[in-house]
C-alpha cells in the first residue's frame, strides 16, 4: 500500500524536514492497510521516492553510502545503522539477508 498508493518503496518514515523529494505529506497507513503509530512519507511520483531515499542514504547514512558498490557490505553496514528500528519491529539480520537476496537475483538476471 506505501508503494502502490503513496510511492514510498522504501517505507521511509514521515519525520525530518521536508526536500526537494518530499513535500512534507505523511499517512499512518501500512502496507496491509491498517493503522501504524509510524508515519510514513506520501511521495508525488515513485521518483521522488527514489531520489529522497538516495539523498537520505548519501546525507545521513554516508558510511552505507560509502560502500554502496559492495552489496553485502552495503546491507551489513544499513541494517546495524539506525536505518533499521528493531523497537519498531524490524529485524536486522532478516533485513541484511533481504537486500543480499535481491542483490543476487539482480547479478543473476543482469550478468546473462
Amino acid at each position: 500500500m506505501l508503494a502502490k498508493i503513496y510511492h514510498n518503496y522504501f517505507g521511509l518514515t514521515g519525520y525530518g524536514q521536508p526536500s526537494l523529494y518530499w513535500k512534507g505529506a505523511k499517512t499512518l497507513k501500512t502496507e496491509d492497510g491498517g493503522i501504524s503509530h509510524l508515519q510514513f512519507r506520501i511521495y508525488e511520483s515513485t521518483e521522488q521516492s527514489f531520489f529522497d531515499f538516495a539523498r537520505v542514504i548519501r546525507t545521513v547514512y554516508q558510511t552505507a553510502a560509502d560502500v554502496s558498490k559492495y552489496p553485502e557490505a552495503y546491507a551489513k553496514e544499513i541494517a546495524y545503522s539506525r536505518y533499521i528500528s528493531e523497537a519498531n519491529g524490524d529485524n536486522r539480520e532478516a533485513y541484511q539477508q533481504m537486500l543480499e537476496s535481491i542483490s543476487q537475483y539482480i547479478k543473476s538476471n543482469t550478468l546473462n
